[in-house]
């Protein structure tokens, strides 16, 4: 197989090249694309050659930005060209180009990273910080009781089901919110902009396109599939809906990643991204956009006066997609977040690298390790709706004196329950409110010892017993290995800074931590240090903890609880829908006829999840829904009552999880 990496193209692009060929080409689409890989040859000047045989080569001459996104730039030397299996094929090959490629973002290093941050993000075949295995939820706390969750089912016109007793009829209307979060938002919400007719149509076609690949499923949800998707997304992109946009590029990536079981897609990945589309694309459908949902690709920066900031911590940055950077957190003296981030191109080694690079703002004479335990004096900042400090050129810096942990206004971020702080992040965060990623949380907790993959700790003064897992699971940073060596010192006293697991229960990816002021069994680091410790950049040696290491093999077997997720249930609802995703409404249908139904639904009612019950029951009966006329022809042929009925469900099981995932930090 050839080393030499296709260019990424443009959605649009690709759509087209697929939109061209005949009804005969398309059926061989995917086998050609599949083989591709083997071809693949780098020419002198630059482009990417791929023969088919003799008689044909398709060459790749990407642009200045290193994407095709002309058409042009893909040609090929058969005679059908363009209209030809051959360019079709190469580019259904190729990735697809990020949108801040596209505009211009990417290359002037502002490429929206927030995905990333939020710990959404996986790197090809490294496996990813969400957890597709997760199922269920406590009866305990019942059908998503909570006021958030509620909240969250009716904005798509779902039944919350808050009572158990399935007595909510009916499916999802029209609705959704945005999957895509930004990082540390500091601005109070403004009210959304009314949609155009032309963007309502786009929105639909999205819907359409969407709702077709969703009934098709990963087992049918090839090159030409994927085709539709792009070509929507292109239409809502011009339309002006990025978010829309964004949705839909996770999904065709997510469906490419699942065709290939060499990337190691999760599964349970795709059938979120699945249900941020739809949700998405039915809201804008309606006519009712939610914030942010118009507007351009690039970010938009806005005069934020002069600040003074204080460095919190940096993280390292790596998307699937072969960018790598570092964010470093700061917080202002009233305790608003913001971020300076740097992310090009590089991957891995330019994640590590970052971490030492200078700042590039407003001339400060800082690398990011020196502005995450110092500061900065602003004047003219600019600030993007995320909390993004940018560096235009009216901005100027001046480096100040960084304040610990233990001084305000950081001490303020430990002092806040962890109930409260999680309270507030999952109320932001609900599938349907457009919500922000989780804000930074500080606690100071105990260390347990190491259970499985999860670090055990408990947070001082009696609070709950935590999960702590690596922020990135990549092996190249030290996140895991910090982890794994802060483990062997139970009884540890550590405060602890990093971004709650919204789809865990008591799960905390620390970014930093640090010494406990006044605990004697503490980590004791170097005075520049100021305090904390980087857990992606910093590596913890011994000389760092206390002396009188706890033996690990003399030690208390460690576990790691109850967990909630995992004992209720609801993993059957989870399972289903992930059963839809795979292998389309086909599946679904099968899985409902006979007795499997009752078998599915009746564990459900018997732990009062009557909600979920009903919901389930509507998939499997909208997917087996097939109407035909005295001759046998379909008479609605159309996938759009399905994909209502999967969305339902969707929006009910995430907001279940959202109540019990609250519940476990109390």
């Amino acid at each position: 197989m050839s080393t030499v990496v296709l260019p990424p193209v443009a959605p649009e692009i690709l759509a087209e090249a697929v939109e061209q060929l005949s009804a005969r080409l398309r059926k061989k689409l995917d086998a050609a694309i599949a083989s591709c890989a083997a071809n693949i040859g780098a020419a002198a000047d630059g482009s990417v050659d791929v023969p088919f045989g003799e008689d044909a080569v398709v060459s790749l001459r990407p642009g200045p930005s290193g994407a095709i996104v002309e058409a042009g730039q893909a040609v090929c030397t058969c005679l059908l060209a363009p209209r030809c299996l051959h360019r079709a094929a190469v580019l259904g090959a190729a990735p697809i180009a990020d949108a801040g490629v596209l505009s211009g973002t990417g290359v002037s290093g502002e490429l929206d990273v927030s995905a990333e941050l939020d710990g959404s993000s996986e790197v090809d075949g490294s496996g990813g910080s969400g957890e597709s295995g997760r199922s269920g939820e406590s009866s305990g706390v019942g059908d998503s009781n909570g006021p958030g969750a509620a909240r969250g089912a009716a904005k798509l016109g779902v039944p919350s089901g808050g009572d158990g007793s399935g007595d909510s009829k009916g499916s999802a209307g029209s609705g959704g919110s945005d999957a895509g979060h930004a990082v540390g938002a500091t601005t109070p919400d403004e009210p959304a902009p009314a949609l155009t007719a032309a963007q309502v149509r786009a929105a639909t076609a999205l819907w359409q396109a969407a709702a077709e690949a969703l009934s098709a499923g990963v087992t049918a949800g090839g090159a030409v599939v994927q085709a539709e998707v792009l070509c929507a997304a292109h239409t809502v992109r011009l339309a002006g809906l990025p978010r829309a946009e964004a949705a839909a590029l996770r999904v065709v990536r997510g469906l490419r990643a699942a065709r290939d079981s060499s990337q190691g897609q999760r599964l349970g990945d795709l059938t979120g991204a699945f249900r941020d589309l739809l949700t998405e694309a039915a809201l804008l459908a309606s006519g009712s956009p939610g914030a942010g949902a118009t507007g351009s690709v690039r970010r938009a920066y806005g005069h934020g006066g002069n600040l003074r900031v204080y460095g919190l911590c940096r993280e390292p940055v790596l998307s699937a997609t072969g960018y790598g950077g570092v964010a470093t957190h700061l917080m202002d003296p009233d305790g608003a977040c913001y971020t300076v981030s740097d992310v090009r191109p590089g991957g891995l080694a330019r994640a590590k690298g970052a971490g030492t690079a200078s700042v590039a703002l407003g001339g400060a004479v800082l690398d990011h390790g020196g502005l995450a335990r110092g500061g900065l004096r602003i004047v003219g900042a600019t600030v993007s709706p995320d909390g993004r400090l940018g560096a235009g050129r009216g901005v100027s810096a001046t480096p100040l004196r960084g304040v610990e942990w233990s001084d305000e206004p950081v001490a303020a971020l430990f002092a806040r329950p962890v109930h409260e702080a999680m309270a507030a992040a999952l109320d932001d965060g609900l599938p349907g409110d457009g919500g922000t990623a989780p804000p930074l949380l500080g606690c100071d907790v105990v260390v347990v010892g190491a259970a499985g993959e999860y670090l055990m700790v408990r947070v001082a003064d009696g609070g709950p017993l935590l999960r702590l897992l690596p922020a990135h699971p990549h092996p190249g940073l030290p996140f895991a290995a910090n982890l794994r060596r802060i483990a062997e010192y139970p009884g540890l006293a550590l405060r602890v800074l990093g971004r709650p697991d919204l789809e865990r229960a008591a799960t905390l990816r620390p970014l930093a931590v640090g010494p406990v002021p006044g605990a004697s069994h503490t980590l004791r680091l170097p005075d520049e240090w100021l305090g904390r410790a980087d857990l992606g950049y910093d590596r913890l040696q011994g000389s760092l903890f206390p002396p009188g290491k706890t033996d690990a093999a003399s030690a208390e077997p460690v576990t790691a609880g109850l967990d909630p997720l995992a004992d209720a249930p609801l993993w059957r609802v989870r399972r289903l829908l992930e059963t839809g995703v795979a292998g389309g409404r086909r599946a679904v249908a099968e899985a409902g006829r006979g007795a499997e139904t009752a078998a599915f639904v009746v564990p459900l009612r018997r732990a009062g999840l009557g909600g979920a019950a009903h919901l389930a029951e509507t998939v499997m009966a909208e997917a087996d829904r097939r109407p035909r006329d005295a001759f046998g022809r379909l008479t609605d042929a159309s996938a759009a009552g399905y994909a209502r009925a999967w969305l339902a469900s969707a929006v009910h099981l995430a907001a279940a999880e959202r109540s019990l995932v609250a519940a476990s930090w109390s």
